[in-house]
């Protein structure tokens, strides 16, 4: 679930779209995004099943575009304020923009501590992306990374102490919704 409302957009979107009454102009002005990228990221949540594209004998005005959030929407969209959350407590800016953030992070929550470990939970994660992000995280201090000798030497993955009660809280509400 994480997994899906991670991107640069789809969580923004998903939180500002009622409020900009479901039409694109107000939600593009809102959220400051060039109208190529909004169409393009609406149209993969509508084949997601997250959103719906009105027709014109539905809308408000038949000649404005105009979305709803579908029930998979709603509940991705309370996903995606839980991840906001977290991200304000542990204050680093929007993680969810880069794929794999959150369930990395959870991961480690989940007691994954070995990159085969985290990759084997994270099914879809290639070795590369992993890497990136697991690299990118320590960098940021929002993980640790630890060289461990035994069986073999091998690097192991926790949560930074920063993280560690935003991610809690963030999985616990997740897990909520299950």
């Amino acid at each position: 679930m994480s997994q899906e409302v991670s991107g640069r957009w789809t969580a923004p979107i998903l939180l500002a779209l009622e409020a900009s009454g479901g039409r694109f102009t107000p939600l593009q002005n809102q959220l400051s995004i060039a109208p190529a990228r909004l169409s393009d990221n609406l149209k993969q949540m509508a084949e997601a099943g997250l959103i719906q594209h009105l027709s014109p004998y539905e809308r408000r005005h038949p000649l404005l575009p105009e979305y709803l959030l579908t029930e998979k929407g709603k509940l991705y969209r309370e996903i995606a304020q839980m991840i906001r959350s977290a991200e304000v407590d542990i204050g680093h800016g929007v993680l969810s923009a880069k794929a794999w953030n959150i369930p990395v992070l959870l991961a480690l929550h989940m007691g994954y501590d070995r990159f085969q470990n985290i990759r084997n939970a994270l099914q879809h994660a290639t070795p590369r992306i992993l890497s990136t992000r697991l690299d990118e995280l320590n960098a940021e201090d929002l993980i640790r990374k630890q060289i461990s000798e035994q069986p073999r030497p091998s690097f192991l993955y926790g949560l930074a102490a920063r993280t560690v009660k935003p991610v809690d809280r963030m999985a616990v509400d997740l897990f909520s919704l299950v």
